[in-house]
């Protein structure tokens, strides 16, 4: 037997129909498929360093186009929250202060993580060729594992709670 009571207390909360809901999913789904495809097929074929001239001007575009879907991403994960009903619950001050903290903590992590490893680090320049002198060890992959997951984790959910 399955209860679900709280599968359907759960959609009461989230319109899966709105068109907004639709377009940040999708987006959210697509944008690290894409760049893992990608990645990987420039990896087999060297085939963007050949159009590009080089693997650096290569990662640099690629890395411009993932910059570009995460900003259409995020527009729509902003929209899709706007449509979406609110949790009464979350209507206060200490909501909103808990999600301003968890996302300045997001950020923190996101943002020490590109300066650790620079734009082709950040930006699947190892799938180029372009490999780090040594592995990052300092803040904050000393904390985490993966603090650019983490942190962009955390900023959406920060945001959320806003």
């Amino acid at each position: 037997q399955v209860d679900v009571t709280a599968m359907a207390r759960l959609f009461g909360y989230v319109d899966v129909t709105d068109s907004g809901f639709i377009a940040a999913v999708l987006s959210i789904a697509f944008n690290p498929l894409f760049w893992n495809v990608v990645a990987r097929w420039e990896h087999k074929t060297r085939a963007l360093s050949r159009v590009f001239g080089s693997p650096r001007a290569a990662c640099y575009c690629l890395g411009a186009v993932i910059l570009m879907l995460n900003c259409v991403r995020s527009h729509c994960f902003t929209e899709a929250m706007k449509s979406q009903p609110k949790l009464e619950g979350l209507d206060c001050h200490w909501a909103y202060y808990s999600g301003l903290a968890i996302l300045a903590v997001g950020t923190v992590f996101v943002i020490s993580s590109f300066l650790a490893l620079g734009f082709t680090g950040t930006f699947l320049g190892d799938y180029f060729g372009i490999l780090m002198e040594a592995k990052v060890t300092s803040f904050p992959f000393s904390v985490l594992d993966n603090p650019m997951y983490w942190g962009s984790t955390a900023i959406y959910l920060g945001w959320s709670l806003m």
